[in-house]
């Protein structure tokens, strides 16, 4: 039996693309299984269909074939991928074909434990550079935070726009020659805001 799955991130997504592309290699659309989730983690509703839960038996069984377009669409942690890759295709015994990926097509040979190993190691490879990709992001960032400190950059949200005059109604009070209220009415601004402002202000936001 053939089954095909197709994943989006959000509900605001269409899966139209990658129907499509099921549609090739699956006719009847009941084995065509649809996720509208995050690809973070294996928590979904139509991927528990395919693979079983605690109180739910698989839909996959010994010699079933499961096509995706895109490995990313089975989901985005490559560590957890192996892991659901090697139950899929150890413990279920059925077989994973990855459209966008023709190494990831564990029913293209006779030999099994071949395929499994190419597959294994593709998957190993992905994982690796995936992890990779992930500690160069974290390092430029660092060096960019560093670099803009280095050049006296500011960092974090952009500075607020004081009004006209805040400064100086803020001086006067601090110095006492006129009250918080004063300086409130000074401006024309509500209490929430003024002390809003002044604290914004006192810790160096401005």
């Amino acid at each position: 039996m053939k089954y095909g799955y197709a994943r989006v991130s959000t509900t605001d997504q269409n899966l139209d693309r990658q129907l499509a592309q099921l549609r090739e290699h699956i006719t009847d659309e009941r084995y065509i299984i649809t996720d509208k989730a995050s690809g973070k983690d294996f928590n979904r509703k139509g991927y528990n269909l395919l693979i079983g839960t605690a109180n739910t038996a698989p839909m996959l069984h010994e010699g079933d074939l499961l096509i995706i377009c895109s490995l990313d669409r089975l989901g985005r942690n490559y560590t957890e991928i192996r892991q659901q890759w090697e139950y899929i295709t150890m413990t279920l015994k059925a077989d994973i074909k990855v459209l966008d990926m023709p190494l990831l097509d564990t029913s293209n040979t006779d030999q099994n434990l071949d395929r499994k190993f190419i597959a294994d190691l593709v998957l190993q490879i992905l994982s690796y550079t995936a992890e990779k990709e992930r500690e160069n992001i974290k390092k430029r960032q660092r060096q960019g935070i560093e670099t803009a400190k280095a050049s006296g950059k500011h960092l974090g949200r952009p500075k607020a726009e004081l009004p006209n005059g805040f400064i100086e109604a803020y001086n006067e009070w601090k110095s006492g020659s006129t009250t918080a209220t004063a300086a409130m009415n000074k401006l024309e601004m509500k209490r929430t805001t003024f002390y809003k402002l002044v604290k914004e202000y006192e810790n160096g936001g401005h």
